[in-house]
């Protein structure tokens, strides 16, 4: 479904008669129709909720509008690219992007620029190298666990390599501090070691090392310690929650299910960050509950293609990428739609597409651009298949005209 578009391109046939074949896009359309209107929302959305933050930054109102209009167009061009270049080619740049990851992450780490008492950002808050490196730890661990697929099953071979890995680059984020980064990549880490096959056993120990993990980083994090404790105060009693989530609480309540109109709402000048991490309170504000389910709905089309795509795909490296980063896109907008109305702890993460940010929307349109260019390569393969049966069953019709059929003259010349 969304994956060809049918156009009359006429084949002439051995009976004079014309035939009509399909020529597809070798795009998955529904998904790229779900972006494209994440995107035009997020566009929208931002101008509405980044008012204020401009006047704060001291900047025109239109500032951080017509930023994330810029970083949209990059986006989309990042997404061009690794739309068109076969996936399978990344495997030699593998490690040139860890070590360009791994630096950043140290240069960030060290000496970065210090926002919301973190060191996440550099060039003016431009780059963020925790985004990236969750784009990269994907694309790593695809090829790495395709290629370990014999021995994944050994402990020693399998298991602690990937958690090596995972916490090399856990333990690099964690010094900013960014303890909903560094969850998600732990996460993203053991859900793709269990997309892969490995043993039960395996995945069982999986989920206590990361549960241990996350515990361990609540408890020598203040951040995630105080963020915790918040989150069961409002579980207990939403009154006494975090200003933060009452906020964001009342926004949607006062929107109702049709919202007060866009660019009406007053809860973003109460919200902290309203542009980025609080936008999809804003979103529940403005165009109530029908509106929030719309984005909804749109994230859940997105994670049905991509897996579509995943389960598609020519080999184990094209399935885990395909997988791998949908589960990251749709992980960050539950995380971020669930923060919103106390499901879950504050993670202070963006809504993919969404939410206001160069680095995050970059690297979410790049991971959209990877997961078409697994559907692509498939897609080709198939319309080449296609073509040679195709052509096979053209050639056989002609070889029966011209052996099978006789001619008139000839049978009026033999009765002569």
């Amino acid at each position: 479904m969304g994956e060809q578009t049918a156009v009359n391109s006429r084949i002439a046939s051995p009976l004079g008669e014309s035939s009509v074949r399909p020529i597809r896009l070798g795009i998955d359309v529904p998904l790229v129709l779900a972006v494209m209107f994440l995107l035009g929302f997020g566009i929208l959305m931002v101008y509405s909720a980044s008012w204020q933050p401009s006047m704060l930054a001291e900047k025109p109102v239109t500032y951080f509008f017509l930023n994330q209009l810029r970083w949209v167009f990059v986006g989309i061009g990042a997404a061009l690219f690794f739309m068109y270049v076969d996936y399978r080619r990344w495997k030699k740049w593998l490690v040139p992007m860890v070590l360009v990851m791994i630096v950043l992450l140290v240069w960030v780490a060290f000496f970065g620029e210090v926002r919301f008492n973190s060191r996440r950002t550099l060039f003016n808050g431009s780059v963020q190298p925790s985004e990236l490196a969750k784009l990269v730890i994907i694309i790593y661990l695809a090829f790495w666990l395709q290629s370990k697929q014999e021995v994944l099953n050994n402990i020693h071979f399998g298991l602690i390599p990937m958690i090596t890995i995972l916490g090399l680059t856990a333990g690099f984020i964690m010094l900013q501090p960014d303890l909903s980064a560094t969850l998600t990549i732990l996460v993203l880490g053991g859900l793709m070691f269990f997309l892969a096959g490995v043993d039960w056993r395996q995945i069982i120990l999986i989920l206590i090392l990361v549960g241990g993990i996350g515990a361990f980083f609540l408890l020598v994090s203040d951040t995630g310690r105080v963020r915790f404790e918040q989150y069961l105060v409002a579980l207990q009693d939403p009154v006494n929650a975090h200003d933060h989530i009452k906020r964001s609480i009342e926004s949607i309540v006062r929107g109702g299910f049709f919202g007060v109109g866009i660019g009406k709402g007053s809860s973003k000048f109460a919200l902290p960050v309203s542009h980025t991490d609080s936008i999809f309170a804003v979103i529940a504000e403005e165009t109530g509950l029908l509106g929030a389910g719309v984005v909804v709905l749109t994230y859940m089309v997105l994670m049905w293609r991509g897996m579509s795509i995943a389960r598609k795909a020519l080999d184990m490296q094209g399935r885990l990428l395909a997988a791998g980063l949908t589960f990251w896109i749709t992980l960050e907008a539950i995380l971020n739609m669930g923060v919103m109305v106390s499901v879950f702890p504050f993670a202070g993460n963006a809504l993919p597409l969404i939410s206001a940010g160069g680095s995050n929307l970059t690297m979410t349109m790049a991971a959209v651009g990877l997961i078409l260019s697994v559907g692509r390569v498939a897609n080709h393969k198939k319309n080449e298949e296609e073509g040679r049966a195709f052509s096979a069953v053209v050639n056989l019709r002609r070889g029966n005209g011209r052996r099978g059929v006789s001619r008139a003259y000839r049978s009026s010349h033999s009765r002569r």
